[in-house]
């Protein structure tokens, strides 16, 4: 079955016809680029059934667990877009409670008046172990780190709108179509940020639709536009999306999985989101003078324009200007924590008992 034509121009993804575990630790990942893991779990047993929606859900309600799960409801007018009501003041779905084997059950059943549910359903982002572990003993994706949780998402025809995650992601498709629109990280200023206090599902997303984008209204759009890329995978297939690289996600047909793989393995240093909250903070209404010095600071000891620094000290005492070991990382750790906190105590008024 044919996709549908795409909303935007992009170029196609690079593939890579199922690629090793050798190949894609050894030169796809590093490359830092999206790439098609083509047929990666074409033999999986969940994949084999995924053109019967009955037996699909058969699977499903055998490999499932029976506790509640978080689901997302929208009626049929959003077009399966979940995001936020036209006012901004809340969001066009609804959060409800339902169990994977209802939800199955909803989303195998036959068609009614041209459609299999009325407005659209999704199950997001939930971990594989609590609520399908029976899918786990059958197979995993070796190509992510074994010590990965995979997620998991089912719904029918919906939209996840253009977002990035503080991760690298596998994302592979066990039932249904999907096409990802992706951007790489330096088109942010072009892709509109959303807030990043409120957001549909806990990641900042592009304000711009990519049906009907208003250039009128998001004229630097058109530049990210140029550099969009496109990949369309069938059920087996996976795509490698790396950290920070923004995406947008169509799923096509009545009853779609997608299992995905986040992780990062410098999650220990710390958030960087964080770190621009804290600059934005400090540094973003300083007169512009003082936000130059500053920029300096930035390039020279955080972005190493210069390459290492601090090389005129001796090593013992570049401190935190220098390489960082364990013990270096936890005294400025706790440096950082003890300024912050006594900051907030003056913001707050707070004072010790």
């Amino acid at each position: 079955m044919a996709f549908p034509p795409p909303p935007i121009d992009g170029a196609p993804v690079a593939e890579y016809m199922a690629p090793s575990v050798e190949q894609f630790r050894e030169t796809i990942y590093p490359a830092a680029q999206p790439a098609i893991l083509r047929g990666v779990a074409k033999d999986w047993p969940i994949v084999r059934l995924s053109g019967n929606r009955s037996d699909l859900a058969a699977y499903c309600r055998q490999h499932g667990a029976s506790s509640p799960i978080d689901i997302l409801r929208a009626p049929a007018d959003i077009g399966g877009r979940f995001f936020y009501s036209s006012d901004l003041s809340g969001y066009n779905f609804v959060r409800d409670r339902s169990t994977l084997a209802a939800l199955v059950d909803r989303l195998a059943a036959p068609m009614r008046d041209g459609s299999a549910e009325s407005g659209a359903l999704f199950m997001e982002a939930t971990p594989v172990a609590t609520v399908m572990p029976g899918l786990l003993y059958e197979q995993r994706l070796p190509h992510a780190p074994p010590q990965v949780d995979p997620m998991l998402w089912i719904g029918n025809e919906t939209t996840v709108q253009t977002h990035f995650d503080l991760s690298q992601n596998i994302a592979c498709v066990l039932s249904g179509r999907r096409r990802f629109t992706l951007f790489p990280p330096q088109q942010t200023a072009n892709l509109y940020m959303g807030p990043i206090e409120r957001t549909p599902s806990g990641t900042p997303v592009s304000m711009v639709p990519l049906d009907g984008a208003d250039l009128a209204r998001f004229p630097l759009f058109a530049e990210a536009r140029r550099h969009a890329q496109i990949a369309e995978l069938e059920a087996g297939d996976a795509l490698f999306i790396p950290y920070m690289w923004w995406h947008h996600a169509q799923a096509f047909g009545p009853f779609n999985i997608l299992m995905n793989y986040w992780w990062n393995e410098h999650a220990d240093l710390g958030s960087p989101m964080e770190a621009m909250l804290h600059a934005i903070l400090t540094l973003r209404d300083l007169p512009e003078p003082m936000r130059d010095a500053w920029r300096a600071m930035f390039d020279e000891f955080v972005f190493l324009d210069n390459g290492p620094t601090a090389r005129h000290l001796p090593d013992a005492m570049r401190g935190g200007l220098g390489t960082l070991d364990g013990g270096h990382r936890k005294q400025l750790w706790h440096a950082l924590f003890t300024r912050l906190s006594q900051h907030a105590d003056r913001l707050f008024g707070r004072t010790d008992n």
